[in-house]
Formats: C-alpha cells, sequence, structure tokens
C-alpha cells in the first residue's frame, strides 16, 4: 500500500464506528458496480420485510442510543 493510503488508513481508524461506516459507504458509492441496482432492491425488500415484522409484534426495537452505543464501542 503506497503511503498516502496508510496515511489515510491511520486516519480512517481514527475515526468513530459511524464515521468509518459512512466512509466505507462513500468509497463504495464511487465505485461502478453492475449489480448495484439489484443490491438496493433487495435491500429494500429486507426492510420491507423487517418493517412487517415489527408491525406483526414479531420483531421488537430497541432505543436508537443503545444501538449507536453498541456501534460507538463495536458491542455488536
Amino acid at each position: 500500500m503506497a503511503s498516502d493510503a496508510q496515511k489515510i488508513l491511520r486516519d480512517a481508524l481514527k475515526l468513530s464506528p459511524i464515521e468509518r461506516a459512512e466512509l466505507i459507504e462513500k468509497i463504495l458509492a464511487s465505485f461502478s458496480f453492475p449489480d448495484r441496482q439489484n443490491i438496493d432492491e433487495l435491500w429494500a425488500t429486507e426492510v420491507e420485510d423487517r418493517i412487517d415484522a415489527y408491525e406483526a409484534g414479531r420483531l421488537k426495537s430497541k432505543p436508537i442510543s443503545e444501538v449507536f452505543s453498541r456501534i460507538e464501542h463495536g458491542d455488536f
């Protein structure tokens, strides 16, 4: 890995988990994926299925503060 890339990686690893995830998403979005639309459609279906499960009482929710706290501490 080039020295510039190593510095960027060191700096990126200092970010919070949420900031790193956002950075990863932006980097991945910069690539051209032929199956990107298919993947997005699959995720949309998954989201709808989870909403349906929640509304039917088959899936429980958690406070967002708990979710973010677990992400920040790498507890997943």
